[in-house]
């Protein structure tokens, strides 16, 4: 997601094996869905990496220096895709959470 019209994610980064039964899946990602996903998000620094005798993953760096990490073994490529563009459309924040459903700057001093 852009932040004031800044993508937060900078590098994507796919590790997978190319032996191994549980990468099948971003296997056929890589061969039909990743030109697509670099064409389509110019932005983003996309970068494959083979580690043999792991499973695979998505890693995605923000600008904020985060770094948030996907597991997706056994997974086909359109749900990989729908990963893939959720770390895309993710601003890189820690997930905080709310002790009210009610948020204000300015709260009452009742």
């Amino acid at each position: 997601m852009a932040l004031r019209g800044v993508w937060q994610l900078k590098k994507l980064i796919v590790s997978y094996c190319d032996w191994g039964g549980s990468s099948r899946g971003i296997r056929a990602f890589m061969e039909s869905e990743l030109l697509t996903f670099k064409e389509k998000n110019p932005q983003l620094e996309v970068v494959t990496e083979l580690i043999r005798g792991q499973h695979p993953h998505l890693k995605g760096f923000y600008k904020n220096k985060n770094e948030r990490v996907v597991c997706v073994k056994n997974m086909t490529p359109e749900d990989i895709l729908l990963y893939a563009t959720r770390l895309r459309n993710a601003l890189g924040r820690k997930v905080v959470k709310l002790k009210t459903r009610h948020v204000t700057k300015h709260p009452s001093v009742q």
